[in-house]
């Protein structure tokens, strides 16, 4: 059971069924879908599929489909990719009656963007645009216009582009925070085991994933003395 084959083969048969009960639980209900595409670690663009639907037993449901690689983010692209996956999971794009992306041109473009392809081929699949998304362009816009916020923001966008850009700028502060965190597990302040205390990258905050701005604030805080530090040093070198 410790083998990674034999690991991996359960979490495949696991994915598996848990789609098939997805798949059953809808049965001829009418659902919609939630699509997003994003670039992993690898660079790879990945498209993720949500279902959503409404049954007897519960009021609304959503599930996690899967996530499928694509060749590149175009809308056509897009819905094979989809199509494709409903192929997969015998859904049928007759019974789609909802879609709902973010606001980018490929995604809800009049023309030939994602939602026009797919209401071509089903007039009923209405789209909605990504109300969180536009709530987080909404946060990203009324912080702008707030002076302090805007300032703090674009400092923490400068000093990660500083730290970040420099391979001896990142090395400087890699070697601050492992000698950080030694200092704490000898204090006990940390606990140590599998998983804890990963060494994590500087992320720039984008103005679409609200939860980056928050995480750059996280990260600032943890590491404010140390990049300040790193910068000095790096001024005298």
């Amino acid at each position: 059971m410790t083998s990674l084959d034999i690991q991996k083969e359960i979490a495949n048969v696991v994915v598996v069924e848990t789609i098939n009960a997805i798949i059953k639980n809808i049965g001829d209900s009418l659902f919609a879908i939630t699509v997003d595409e994003s670039r992993d670690m690898s660079t790879k663009e990945q498209l993720a599929t949500t279902l959503r639907y409404v049954n007897k037993l519960e009021p609304v449901n959503e599930h996690f489909l899967g996530i499928t690689h694509v060749n590149n983010t175009s809308s056509v692209t897009l819905k094979s990719a989809i199509e494709e996956v409903f192929n997969k999971h015998s859904l049928s794009i007759s019974r789609l009656w909802g879609q709902g992306y973010d606001g980018a041109s490929n995604m809800q473009g009049e023309i030939n963007g994602l939602k026009t392809l797919i209401l071509k081929d089903n007039p009923s699949a209405y789209y909605v645009n990504c109300f969180t998304h536009q709530f987080q362009l909404t946060l990203v816009a009324v912080a702008n216009n707030h002076i302090q916020i805007a300032t703090f923001f674009n400092l923490v966008a400068k000093v990660f582009n500083i730290v970040g850009a420099s391979c001896k700028c990142h090395d400087i502060l890699r070697k601050k925070c492992n000698a950080e965190v030694i200092e704490a597990l000898k204090n006990n302040e940390i606990s140590n085991g599998h998983g804890l205390n990963q060494e994590m990258n500087l992320k720039k905050p984008g103005d679409t994933r609200w939860s980056s701005h928050y995480g750059a604030l996280v990260n600032f805080i943890h590491m404010f003395s140390f990049v300040i530090d790193v910068i000095k040093t790096v001024e005298f070198i």
